[in-house]
Formats: structure tokens, C-alpha cells, sequence
């Protein structure tokens, strides 16, 4: 991102976009991209403006201070990123590959733009894939008995490694409200989009077994909510009676690396805006 991004919530009102606009104008910036959004059922203005970096000519803590002038009358919710914030992203998996790969793969091209210092995972099973792209793995197992010391271990591992953001890539346990707490950072994480109908172990059976037409993925902040946090993205692959349950967890594998990766990929280039229980993502 070689780009200054601000993201800006408030309650809608005629002029917001003429007086942002014409702020980032009087300063001198050229504004590269401009995306906004109404909620009308909450009177409630989105809005993403991408600036170019050549035009900052005097420090970032004045920007913030003049922008802050113009914010607070309008009653403007903002935040402001530059391109030398590059997030440090910690991946917590158990068995399943595919969401792993699937990450660790476009960070190595570039498509995903962080840093990933740190796998972890209740299982060893996957410290092959961490080391052929040379990230450290680190294996915490957990039990009923061990959850609280395991968790504290992962707070450990993830303040002592700066973590920005965890990435729940198909990591097979429940973060406890405490955990949670403590962190105080997003968490993304992945589930097929059966839930709540299809909960708990081997749901591609129990689908198939009801007969379902099409199977899919969501990928959401984590809440103290279980799975009911503010969803990012979603999507879905149609499936029919040729199916079986192999094929659909087959298929349903592709869907949750894609939704994952797509919504891991919104947060990091900053066009995501959560409000209540919801999400504005912007395409620009």
C-alpha cells in the first residue's frame, strides 16, 4: 500500500463529502481513490479516501491534527493509515492445510501485503508447510484441563512477536472471552457457511445428508459471540445430488481459502469499517 487511507464513520449529513474533499484539497493532496456509503435504515455515512504519499509535505502527526479540527464539529469517527504500517499477522491453525497454504502463499507473492513472523497450532502436523516458506511454527497443545496455561502461551508468543492481527486459518478451538479480552486485537476467522444449521464435527456428512444445493464459506471478526461477529466476506460453490460428502468438503476446502485470503486481503489494504455488528467493505 503506497498510499494514505483514511477511513471515516459518522452520522450522515449533507456536505460531508464536499467538506472532506475539499479539506484533503486545501492541503494540497491529490486523492487517488474516493469510495462512501450510506446506510440509510441507520442515517449512518461511510466513507475511504485513498491520498497519495508524494503529496504529504510536512509531518503525519500535523495532518492528523488539522484533519482533527475538521472531524470534530462534523462529529467525524476516523482513523489514518500510512504505507510504512505494515501489519505483522500471527496464523493459528490445527490439521487442516489449505487455508495455510493458501495464505502463506500469497504473502510470498506480494498479493497479501504483512508480515508473518509466527505460526502456531495445536497440532504439530502442519510444521512442514511453516517451513518451506521459512516461518517459525510453534506447537502448543491444549486440552480441557491445559486451555488456560495454552492460551497464555499464544498472549505470550503474540506480544512478544508485536502481533497485529491473528488469523484464525481453520484452527480448531474456541478463544475463551478472557483471551480475548487480553489480546484486545482483530481476529479473523474462517467457518463453512452451514453455521448455525450444520454445527460441530463432519458437517460436509450432515449436508449431504440433508441434501443441500450449495455449501460456502464466512470469514468474520471474532467476538466473544461465538461465530457471530461482523462478517467480512462470504461465499458459496453449488453442489447437486452427484455429490458426495468427499466432494463437498473438497469443494467447500476452495471456498474458505478464497473467502479467508479475500477477507484477510480487505483488512490489510484498510477497507474494512465496522459498525455495530456489521461491515462497510470497500472494492476500491
Amino acid at each position: 500500500m503506497s498510499e494514505i487511507v483514511f477511513l471515516i464513520q459518522s452520522e450522515d449529513s449533507k456536505g460531508l463529502l464536499a467538506g472532506i474533499s475539499s479539506f484533503f484539497y486545501e492541503q494540497g493532496f491529490n486523492i487517488l481513490s474516493c469510495e462512501q456509503h450510506t446506510d440509510l435504515p441507520t442515517n449512518r455515512y461511510f466513507m475511504r479516501v485513498a491520498l497519495d504519499v508524494e503529496d504529504l509535505s510536512y509531518s503525519s502527526e500535523a495532518l492528523e491534527r488539522q484533519f482533527a479540527e475538521l472531524a470534530e464539529p462534523l462529529g467525524l469517527e476516523w482513523s489514518v493509515h500510512y504505507p510504512n504500517e505494515v501489519a505483522r499477522v500471527a496464523v493459528l491453525v490445527s490439521k487442516a492445510s489449505h487455508c495455510l497454504y493458501d495464505i502463506l502463499a500469497k504473502q510470498s507473492e506480494g498479493v497479501i501485503e504483512c508480515e508473518i513472523p509466527l505460526v502456531i497450532s495445536n497440532h504439530p502436523d502442519l510444521e512442514s508447510v511453516a517451513q518451506r516458506f521459512d516461518i517459525p511454527f510453534r506447537h502448543l497443545p491444549v486440552s480441557r484441563e491445559t486451555k488456560a496455561e495454552q492460551e497464555a502461551e499464544i498472549l505470550n508468543l503474540l506480544r512478544e512477536n508485536a502481533i497485529d492481527l491473528v488469523v484464525l486459518a481453520r484452527y480448531m478451538q474456541i478463544l475463551s472471552p478472557a483471551f480475548l479480552r487480553a489480546f484486545d486485537k482483530p481476529i479473523i476467522n474462517i467457518h463453512h457457511a452451514f453455521l448455525p444449521a450444520f454445527q460441530g464435527a463432519n458437517p460436509y456428512r450432515r449436508a449431504y445428508d440433508r441434501g443441500v444445493k450449495i455449501i460456502g464459506a464466512t470469514a468474520h471478526y471474532v467476538t466473544e459471540d461465538l461465530d457471530e461477529g461482523p462478517i467480512i466476506d462470504q461465499d458459496v460453490a453449488r453442489v447437486s445430488h452427484r455429490c458426495g460428502p468427499e466432494d463437498m468438503k473438497r469443494m467447500g476446502r476452495d471456498v474458505e481459502s478464497v473467502v479467508l485470503s479475500r477477507a484477510l486481503k480487505a483488512h490489510l489494504e484498510r477497507k474494512v469499517i465496522v459498525f455495530a455488528n456489521k461491515t462497510v467493505v470497500f472494492s476500491v
